[in-house]
């Protein structure tokens, strides 16, 4: 007998207030951690921890690890990504292992590392995320 499988839920940043914006030439240097959704254009060196979500925009480049609910890249990650959903667009960089539910690439992205991809029973939400150690 086959089970018809449930939909997970499919997180849209783009209907998402974005509460902070890291501006094209802003360096910043050190973790950031934070609930809501934010969006980096400048660039980030160590690890983003946000539950809400994250858009990093076509020059926006995050030297460290990612760690979200949902994450779209335009732009350059060094690190490792832990998100339930990637979207990987067509000028976005992915330079380590990812971890998520689901991924989408644009033709055109990169991405260089070890994929993993968990069940929906695997991960329930953001908060098991937050609890992964940082490599």
């Amino acid at each position: 007998m086959l089970r018809k499988k449930e939909k997970s839920k499919v997180i849209d940043l783009n209907k998402q207030e974005i509460s902070t914006v890291i501006g094209e030439g802003y360096h910043i240097t050190g973790e950031i951690k934070g609930n809501s959704v934010i969006r980096i254009d400048g660039r980030v060196s160590g690890n983003v921890v946000v539950e809400g979500g994250i858009v990093l925009g076509v020059n926006g480049v995050i030297e460290g690890d990612l760690i979200s609910r949902s994450a779209i890249i335009h732009g350059t990650v060094s690190g490792n990504v832990v998100c339930k959903q990637v979207e990987i667009k067509n000028t976005g960089v992915v330079t380590g292992d990812i971890e998520t539910d689901t991924i989408e690439m644009e033709l055109g992205s990169h991405f260089t590392g070890k994929l993993r991809m968990n069940t929906a029973e695997a991960v329930d939400d953001a908060t098991a995320f937050k609890e992964k150690e940082v490599v």
